[in-house]
Formats: structure tokens, C-alpha cells, sequence
């Protein structure tokens, strides 16, 4: 196999040959992931879900099966199932492993293969530098075809996971709200963008008093080629056109939208007579605002309240943090950075201190039931709290705009440059080695005052190809190259 497993497991098109996703591949990943977990126990337990892409069933069962007859002890999802619940799983059945065959927001000609820990969280990258090294000792032969799925089924060393840990996992995010009634009418349009979202997302909306539902029916059918949008990304303006569409027709308050592994959540709300999409940073502030507010007034937020996020999402949530006497903890990109901070609380008896974790990419956590983003119960609070805010004649955007008045208006920006094969890390060296004078760089004619470079490995975090400037303006620009896909992402802040 040709592809490299990392932090994020594998991602790739779909096709024949070691460098695409097909059995073949999925087979010598889950031989690796099998021989890594046997190291950690004698009989390990694997928890596996996976999402409406074309093959990811298909994908899912084959790990199962190669998983059991290597001895390990498998419970699956019997259907299509969030991310998230994914996460939730692996800690509700004391697992060691789970396994998610998604390829999250990608478009339809991907799939991809996740890999966490008994944390609930992504694998670090020593655990898949490990498991790397056991994919290329793999050969698909050991897999064999000759013990079916359902054999390992009737011997009950592959079984499926039953609707009693999908309730645990929605009632471990009801239990996170803030106000026990909907008052306003709110009026919601969904769309989970032919993902795993729909019925998860609709079953907590209604619970809640959501009563006022309109799923996009256009999209509401899992298919894995996503007909209707190109790309089925809520951060991008275009996946939520047919939503805006219904919003229009119905005079609904917010749409919501779900990726196709329900992980993530994209949102846009009426803003005088049309809807306009708030951005991840925007969307991220307004819950972080309303969650400590709301569990301030209620009496809930714990002494020494911790908010966690990554060092490319917006320095407005250290402000508003600060307001409530809440704590920030900086992570590297990625969630399981964020997962491993809640874990590090755990370890230390302080669970309860931690009240929101989120990230400029539309991925946003409501309390520490899972170790992941996690779009359902993000899209449970974003409803109450749209609720909240129109009983007081208010939209998201009203709110948003008093928020701007009290701390000042934060502008952030995402500009991705992509490349072929290995020439965005050869860009990204020429880019270091170009700060190495950085007197005379610039940004709308500010001078860079100070900069880091994450790859020495500073303020407690792991090394990683990062650099973050601040200019003389007080502006922030960040550079890093994609984990997954061949591109170099600059994230800019300007007050």
C-alpha cells in the first residue's frame, strides 16, 4: 500500500491500486490496525462506524471481518452513523480502537479510514507512526476470504451495536443544555447533505421543542455521490444554496447543515429580509458566549470554567473567555488535540471545568461525552440559542453584532493554495526559510513584530510544520500545510 497512514488514518480517491481506497487497501490498513491493537491487549475490542459514502458499508464490514479473524472482539454499527457516535461508542463499551470509514467533507470520489484510541479521540502520531509500520509488514493474502462476515457474526465475535448506546449518546448531549423550554416558534430548516445526520439531528431537534422542522428533501436521502452539491462541505457558501432556498420559502429563522460524517456544522441565519452564512469563527463566539452566560445565570458554570481551541481560531474567544473568568487552553489543528486536553482534565478529576472546545472549520463540542467535533449536539445548542435570542426580538445576527460592540470586531479569513504532490511541503520550506528575514515582510503594510515556529515544539505542544506571525497592527496570519490533502492554508485576524 502506497498510501501513508497518519494522524487523520488514511484519505484518498476510490479506485483500483495500493494508492486508492478499495478492499485491498482497507484490508492491509485493519491487518495493521490488528496487530497494533494486539499489543495493547490479548483480545481487544473494536468499535467501527462509518458514514453514506459510496462503499463505506462495504469497507466497514471487511474490517470487521479481518479484525475478527485476528482475534480481535468487534461491535459495529448496524447502519450508517455519525462521527461522533463513533467516538461516543468506543468509551460507552470500553473499547481500545474504534475505526470510522468516512471521508468526512470530501467530494464523492474520496472515502478514507479514521482511527482512534480508548481516549474517544484520533490516534496521536506515535500511535500511527506504529500502526504505519505494521501496514508495511501487512500483505492482503492474510486476510483471507474464506471466513465470511456473518460467520464471525454467528460466532458472536462480531456483533452490532444496539439502540441503547445510540439513546446514551443523545441523551449525554440533551443533558448539556442550558434551557429546559423553546418559546419563540422557532422556525429551522436542516440539511444533512445526503449524509449520516438526519436522524440523529431531527430526533434531538424535536425532543428539545423544535417543532417547526424542515428537512431539505433533496437532500435528505443518505446517497454517496451527493447529487445536489459538488461538494458536501457546510463551510462553503454553495452546499447550503438549497437550504437558503427553503429558508426563503417557509421564512425560516436559521438553516443548519451537517457534513456527510456529521462531524461538522455550517450555519446561516436571517439578517434583514435575506440569510447570509455565519463563518466557523463567528458561530464558534456566539455559542462560547451564550454556553458561559447561560450556565452563569442557571448557576451551572463550574468554578474555573475551561474553554479549548485551536491556535488558528479566532483570539476573540480569549476576550470573551476572560469576561467569565473562563480559562483558554491553545491546541494544535486538529480535534484530538482538543480531546487529549479533556482527557489530560479527566486524569486530573477536573472534567466538569470544561464547558466548549471548537475550531474555525465548522467543528464544535458542547461537553466532554465525546472526544471529537460533534454536530449534533452543536446543532441542539445552536437552536436553543437561537431561541433564546429571538424571545428577545433578537437573530443570531443581532447578537453577534452586540458581541462585536462589546469586544470589537474581529475579521478572519482562510485562503487554501493547492498544489501537486510534494510541492506543497517544498513551498512550505521555502516559506520558513524566507522568515528567517522577516523585516521586510508585510501585511496591508504592517510590519511583522514577532513570530513562532511551532516546528521546535513551543508552549507545551508537540512539534508541527506551523508558523504564526503577529504583525505591529496586532493582525495574526498563520501558515501551516493541509494534513490531508496537498495544499498550504493561511489563516489571517485582523481587529
Amino acid at each position: 500500500m502506497n498510501l501513508k497512514f497518519g494522524t487523520g488514518g488514511l484519505r484518498a480517491t476510490m479506485g483500483p491500486g495500493p494508492d486508492h481506497m478499495n478492499l485491498e487497501t482497507i484490508q492491509e490498513a485493519t491487518l495493521g490496525v490488528a496487530a497494533y491493537a494486539k499489543e495493547l491487549k490479548k483480545t481487544p475490542k473494536v468499535a467501527i462506524a462509518y458514514d453514506s459514502r459510496n462503499q463505506s458499508e462495504e469497507f466497514a464490514r471487511e474490517a470487521a471481518r479481518v479484525l475478527a479473524l485476528k482475534g480481535c472482539h468487534v461491535f459495529i454499527y448496524p447502519k450508517m452513523m455519525p462521527t461522533p457516535a463513533l467516538s461516543f461508542a468506543v468509551r460507552h463499551l470500553k473499547c481500545d480502537i474504534g475505526i470510522c470509514i468516512t471521508a468526512s467533507h470530501n467530494p464523492k470520489e474520496y472515502n478514507g479510514y479514521k482511527v482512534y484510541g480508548a481516549d474517544g479521540c484520533q490516534v496521536t502520531s506515535e500511535a500511527a507512526a506504529a500502526i504505519q509500520t505494521y501496514i508495511e509488514k501487512a500483505d492482503s493474502k492474510e486476510a483471507g476470504d474464506d471466513l465470511p462476515f456473518d460467520y464471525f457474526q454467528e460466532e458472536e465475535q462480531i456483533v452490532f451495536i444496539d439502540d441503547k448506546t445510540i439513546k446514551a449518546f443523545l441523551v449525554s448531549a440533551i443533558k448539556k443544555r442550558t434551557k429546559r423550554e423553546l418559546t419563540s416558534g422557532l422556525k429551522v430548516v436542516y440539511t444533512p447533505l445526503h449524509g449520516t445526520g438526519l436522524s440523529c439531528v431531527t430526533s434531538i431537534l424535536k425532543y428539545i421543542g423544535v417543532e417547526d422542522l424542515k428537512v431539505v428533501p433533496e437532500q435528505a436521502k443518505p446517497n454517496g455521490n451527493f447529487p445536489t452539491c459538488s461538494s458536501p462541505n457546510p463551510e462553503e457558501p454553495k452546499a447550503l444554496e438549497l437550504g437558503l432556498k427553503w429558508c426563503k420559502k417557509i421564512d425560516a429563522d436559521i438553516l443548519i447543515a451537517t457534513d456527510p460524517d456529521s462531524d461538522r456544522i455550517g450555519v446561516a441565519a436571517k439578517k434583514g429580509r435575506s440569510y447570509k452564512r455565519l463563518n466557523g469563527n463567528q458561530v464558534g463566539i456566539l455559542l462560547l458566549d451564550y454556553i458561559l452566560k447561560s450556565r452563569k445565570e442557571a448557576g451551572a458554570l463550574p468554578e474555573n470554567p475551561v474553554v479549548i481551541k485551536t491556535i488558528v481560531t479566532t483570539s476573540m474567544a480569549d476576550k470573551i473567555a476572560e469576561h467569565y473568568g473562563a480559562k483558554v487552553i491553545d491546541t494544535l489543528t486538529g480535534f484530538k488535540y482538543i480531546g487529549e486536553q479533556i482527557g489530560l482534565l479527566e486524569k486530573k478529576k477536573e472534567l466538569d471545568r470544561f464547558v466548549f472546545g471548537f475550531e474555525e472549520s465548522c467543528g464544535y463540542l458542547i461537553g466532554s461525552y465525546v472526544r471529537d467535533k460533534d454536530a449534533i449536539g452543536a446543532a441542539m445548542m445552536i437552536c436553543e440559542m437561537a431561541d433564546a435570542y429571538k424571545t428577545e426580538g433578537k437573530t443570531l445576527w443581532d447578537a453577534l453584532d452586540e458581541l462585536y460592540a462589546d469586544y470589537g470586531k474581529y475579521e478572519t479569513s482562510l485562503k487554501s493554495y493547492e498544489f501537486q504532490g510534494e510541492e506543497a511541503a517544498k513551498r512550505m520550506s521555502l516559506i520558513r526559510r524566507g522568515l528567517a528575514e522577516k523585516a521586510d515582510i508585510k501585511m496591508l503594510g504592517s510590519k511583522v513584530s514577532r513570530y513562532k515556529d511551532y516546528l521546535e515544539g513551543i508552549d507545551g505542544l508537540p512539534k508541527s510544520n506551523v508558523i504564526k506571525m503577529w504583525m505591529e497592527d496586532g493582525s495574526e496570519v498563520v501558515i501551516r500545510p493541509s494534513g490531508t490533502e496537498p495544499k498550504i492554508k493561511v489563516y489571517t485576524e485582523s481587529k
